[in-house]
């Protein structure tokens, strides 16, 4: 596809003026998609995605004429395109916002946080580096393994010991063994 001046562009020999075509029909095919989308914006976005697809698809296109029915298409399929977008928009519920937490819920959670780091101070020193690293900074076996000096196997192995072990302490069944 060889752009000439005035906007015309070479297709296999022969000329397509698409300011040509674009003045003569953009009227047409904004009509058409305001009256598939019901709104004159994104109707004029539609036609718009569809001259440029038309510039950028040019080449394959054989002969001036097939230009028409490709942009008429591309201002369907544009259009239906534009419906989905919407209709998933128009479907969307955000998440409940509960507000703030209340006074009892902030206390509660604090008092988790303190029986877990509390469990945590009790466990093995490897165990616990494994866990904190792995839950609290983020890192992967890979990176623990690295940052520790020990094994990838051994990170996992430790991390399954301390998760198993801060279970049995924090639901109580350590003070049965």
């Amino acid at each position: 596809m060889a752009e000439r001046a005035g906007g015309s562009m070479e297709l296999d020999g022969a000329d397509l003026d698409v300011a040509e075509l674009y003045a003569a029909h953009r009227l047409s095919l904004t009509r058409l998609a305001i009256l598939l989308v019901d709104d004159e914006a994104s109707a004029e976005d539609v036609v718009q995605d569809a001259f440029a697809a038309l510039v950028r698809r040019g080449r394959s296109l054989r002969e001036p004429g097939a230009a028409l029915g490709y942009l008429r298409t591309s201002v369907v399929n544009g259009a239906r395109s534009a419906l989905r977008r919407r209709r998933t928009a128009r479907g969307y519920v955000p998440p409940h916002d509960s507000g703030p937490p209340r006074p009892e819920e902030v206390a509660v959670l604090a008092e988790e946080h303190r029986e877990v780091i509390a469990a945590l101070a009790r466990i093995g020193r490897r165990q616990r580096e494994v866990l904190v690293l792995r839950y609290w900074a983020g890192l992967s076996e890979a990176e623990i393994a690295e940052a520790t000096g020990i094994s990838r196997g051994a990170v996992k192995s430790s991390a399954s010991r301390g998760l198993d072990a801060l279970e049995r302490m924090l639901s109580g069944q350590e003070a049965a063994r």
